[in-house]
């Protein structure tokens, strides 16, 4: 008789799907933060002018 490890796949599959979520937030917050220093290195090189 083989062992039953559904519920070792199903939780190997909840770490992977918290993972790539917990990665997609960061890459998200990134963006941001990168959106807003771009809009101040502008305000700046207008200030600049």
């Amino acid at each position: 008789m083989t062992p039953d490890t559904s519920t070792y796949m199903i939780a190997g599959f909840v770490v992977s799907f918290v993972t790539i979520g917990i990665y997609i937030a960061s890459l998200y917050i990134r963006s941001l933060n990168l959106q807003r220093d771009i809009e101040t290195l502008k305000s700046l090189q207008d200030e600049k002018k």
